[in-house]
């Protein structure tokens, strides 16, 4: 049995407990999502999701993939396959880890995937346009998404002025935020603060929160007029 005596891990407070980083983007006529990791399944269900188009994937870490093989549910209620969005790192990893899903023999009950190779281009998803930001996540490349005034970011520690320019004029951005200390591939906390400043984001909220960070409602409290801290569960509106 793992055990955690962390004050973050032990609070009573809903917002310290944290799933792994995803986010659910909706339009009238379209709902997609964006990663599905371990708590995918979980997540669906606390939220009361019934339907999903698509998902689009950041980077092919573990944390971001795992959850896939749940989307057959999806497949079992639409009567259809998923659609996939990834570009050619994490399409390979998604073949890889999910090879059973993929291959021309195929038996029941196995998720359907329609997987859709994503470059810098911007693409849509129904009616939903999305624009992928390269970042970085210390040497390996991750895509951020702009939803039109939106845009969000996760597992980056550093982006090119180019891309820069892509987040330039956002109403809201949710950035990562691991911790305060330094950390070899994830902005700190005061880095992330510096970036969403220097960009002149009206709104920003961080994500990919570690415990070491601290209890939300201390950080909360330090953080400058206009930054919060996001939290499981948390609804944005924006156009």
């Amino acid at each position: 049995m793992i055990g955690c005596d962390c004050e973050v891990c032990i609070s009573t407070d809903k917002k310290d407990k944290r799933l792994r980083s995803s986010i659910l983007v909706q339009s009238p006529t379209t709902t997609l999502i964006v990663d599905t990791g371990p708590d995918f399944r979980y997540q669906m269900l606390r939220q009361k999701i019934k339907h999903l188009d698509a998902v689009v994937y950041t980077h092919p870490h573990k944390d971001h993939l795992a959850g896939l093989d749940d989307v057959k549910a999806f497949n079992f209620l639409h009567k259809k396959p998923m659609n996939l969005y990834a570009n050619s790192l994490t399409e390979e990893a998604l073949r890889r880890d999910f090879y059973y899903a993929f291959s021309d023999t195929k038996y029941p009950g196995i998720p359907e995937l329609n997987l859709n190779t994503i470059t810098l281009e911007r693409f849509m998803v129904g009616d939903i346009p999305v624009t992928p930001i390269l970042v970085w996540h210390l040497k390996m490349p991750v895509l951020g998404f702009r939803f039109g005034n939106f845009t969000y970011i996760t597992d980056a520690n550093r982006i090119d002025e180019s891309e820069m320019e892509k987040i330039k004029g956002s109403e809201v951005l949710v950035l990562n935020a691991l911790r305060k200390q330094k950390h070899i591939s994830h902005f700190t906390l005061g880095e992330a603060i510096d970036l969403v400043q220097e960009l002149k984001i009206p709104t920003a909220y961080f994500t990919h929160i570690s415990h070491q960070l601290g209890l939300h409602a201390d950080v909360e409290a330090e953080l400058p007029t206009g930054i919060h801290l996001a939290y499981d569960g948390l609804q944005l509106d924006f156009h």
